[in-house]
């Protein structure tokens, strides 16, 4: 198949939507992706813990429903928001690099051997910073494609999940993020960007 071929495979669109001559984007892929976390643990740096990534969830955001009741209707308008938690799991390594820091994050939350909280969530929250990139390696510099920035973050639940004879998997420990706030960047891609909004238009979804 010739190369200028695939431009004409795509899916259809008016004339005044896209051009002719345009084919399909190179989507993002799953597995180019890293996570960095700031401010985790004690231990620097925390580098050991975006190698030793194996998956994670991207963030998830849900409303709460306002009912309005109007003479003989609803209305329904956007809550609350929540930011669902999200999963990451990460390798353990023969020098428990992965070991140390997530322990030493759980004690910032709270000290077990002690029995006591932090004072303040500023002494133990942390900031994780989800990259998609380009599939950049080696010499080349990698080039970021989109960034969700969790800020407020603590670690809600840790599973050391299983040891089993008959698994040759590595061993995992798999880590419920609890966080605050998420921004995507750079600005203009997504969720903390800036939008107009059109006043004056009816909430039941009539214009002027």
């Amino acid at each position: 198949m010739s190369i200028s071929t695939l431009s004409k495979i795509t899916v259809p669109l008016d004339s005044n939507q896209s051009a002719s001559n345009q084919g399909l984007l190179m989507p993002k892929l799953q597995y180019r992706f890293r996570v960095m976390l700031e401010n985790f643990g004690v231990s620097t740096p925390t580098t050991e813990l975006t190698k030793q990534v194996q998956d994670v969830t991207r963030p998830n955001i849900s409303f709460e429903n306002t009912t309005v009741d109007v003479y003989n209707s609803k209305v329904y308008l956007a809550g609350k928001h929540t930011w669902e938690p999200i999963t990451l799991t990460l390798r353990e390594d023969v020098n428990n690099n992965v070991q140390k820091l997530v322990g030493e994050q759980l004690q910032k939350q709270f000290d077990f051997f002690e029995q006591s909280s932090a004072a303040s969530g500023a002494d133990y929250k942390f900031v994780t910073r989800m990259e998609i990139t380009d599939g950049a390696n080696g010499a080349n510099t990698v080039g970021i494609l989109e960034t969700f920035e969790l800020y407020g973050c603590y670690i809600e639940s840790a599973n050391y999940n299983t040891l089993a004879y008959n698994s040759s998997e590595p061993v995992t420990v798999t880590l419920s993020l609890r966080y605050d706030n998420a921004i995507q960047t750079p600005q203009g891609t997504g969720v903390g960007t800036a939008v107009g909004r059109t006043v004056n238009t009816l909430i039941t979804g009539g214009g002027a």
